[in-house]
């Protein structure tokens, strides 16, 4: 495989959770038990046969290779991929996708879902993907797939086998469903992304964002701008229930060690290790 865009990968339970977030660079992760990406601010020659994207705002580093992508799949005879994608930017990307297919001189074929907060997409019998609001300075939103099981009712529990199978045979439904939050994406978000969604706290894995680490940065004018800082973090440390906390999308006025000292100084241990640096 060509080696055009970097990713780092990492896996937790049956999932692997891949991609590479810098802000104001680019941002693109994808899953690939869940045949899901989030985001195409680059597009790792890799990631091309991942067929679905969720896309959280259109900001140039979280949605600038879609084209990009979408022509690989063609030159490649692959079907055209599931754009998810929020509702108020496809205008304007559908008016991108064109100009690049005039001065590409060929189809940019794929199918766009238009999405709002606050919708449900129906992923597969086993997985669904709610749609959420989250702050930032141009309408985004984040997104969170769920694993659904049915349970029996706990009236029915006691029941043999033939004696519920007779009850599902009249009519009655016997089971209810239950859903589990395996996977969070927020994207780009102030805090109220976070707090307005608590769902992302008791998600498996949260992959959010964490743009500033410095103390001289001030967190007023970083929440303005639709970002979070460490001291947020800091700040809500009890809210996270998540088993995996993936903190990414740091400024490039930070290298790798100088993003380790200052987290680890403020949350030493990181969270008990649940909390991941991307970086």
């Amino acid at each position: 495989m060509l080696d055009n865009a970097p990713f780092l990968s990492h896996q937790h339970r049956s999932l692997t959770i891949e991609g590479f977030s810098r802000a104001a660079v680019q941002s693109y992760w994808r899953i690939p038990e869940l045949k899901l990406g989030f985001d195409l601010g680059a597009q790792p020659w890799d990631f091309m046969g991942t067929a679905s994207w969720a896309v959280t705002h259109g900001h140039l580093d979280h949605i600038a290779a879609l084209p990009v992508y979408i022509a690989r799949r063609r030159m490649m005879k692959m079907e055209p991929p599931m754009i998810y994608i929020p509702e108020n930017i496809l205008p304007g990307v559908e008016g991108m996708l064109r100009a690049f297919s005039r001065l590409d001189r060929g189809r940019l074929p794929c199918e766009f879902c238009p999405v709002q907060a606050g919708d449900e997409i129906e992923l597969s019998r086993e997985l669904v993907m709610t749609v959420h609001r989250t702050t930032h300075t141009v309408p985004s939103v984040g997104y969170i797939v769920w694993e659904r099981r049915k349970k029996l009712k706990p009236e029915y529990q006691a029941l043999s086998g033939p004696q519920i199978r007779d009850l599902r045979m009249a009519g009655t439904e016997v089971t209810a469903e239950t859903r589990i939050p395996v996977l969070a994406y927020t994207g780009d978000t102030s805090p109220g992304g976070l707090d307005q969604n608590p769902a992302f706290y008791q998600a498996q894995i949260l992959i959010t964002e964490m743009t500033f680490v410095a103390p001289k940065h001030r967190k007023e004018k970083i929440h303005k701008h639709g970002h979070m800082h460490l001291d947020d973090f800091v700040q809500r440390e009890s809210d996270f229930k998540n088993e995996l906390i993936i903190a990414a999308h740091f400024s490039v006025r930070y290298n790798s060690r100088q993003i380790h000292r200052a987290v680890e100084k403020k949350l030493p241990g990181l969270m008990n290790g649940r909390l991941k640096l991307w970086v």
